[in-house]
């Protein structure tokens, strides 16, 4: 009884006071690449996404403006892509 006037429980721990302690692991599928494979994709990536930036400054530069900003728009996509798959993947610089 003593236990239970000083405000615990027989185990010692506060009455009223439970703490539950959950990890919960969420993948949106499982894990399907090597992490080399992942490296290997992003390598691809990146050289479509500087392929296709070099091209948009060269069309600008040497044909014209215009045809520069139009190329940009599949340079940023292609940028976009390559940047958002090495952040899914915790790929640093």
């Amino acid at each position: 009884m003593q236990a239970v006037k000083s405000g615990l429980s027989k185990s010692g721990s506060p009455e009223g006071l439970t703490c539950t302690l959950r990890i919960v692991i969420l993948r949106k599928e499982p894990m399907s690449k090597t992490r080399s494979e992942v490296l290997t994709e992003s390598k691809k990536k990146g050289v479509v996404a500087g392929v296709t930036t070099a091209g948009a400054v060269a069309a600008g530069v040497l044909l014209a403006p215009v045809a520069g900003v139009v190329l940009a728009v599949p340079a940023a996509y292609f940028g976009w892509k390559w940047w958002k798959h090495r952040g899914e993947n915790g790929i640093k610089f």
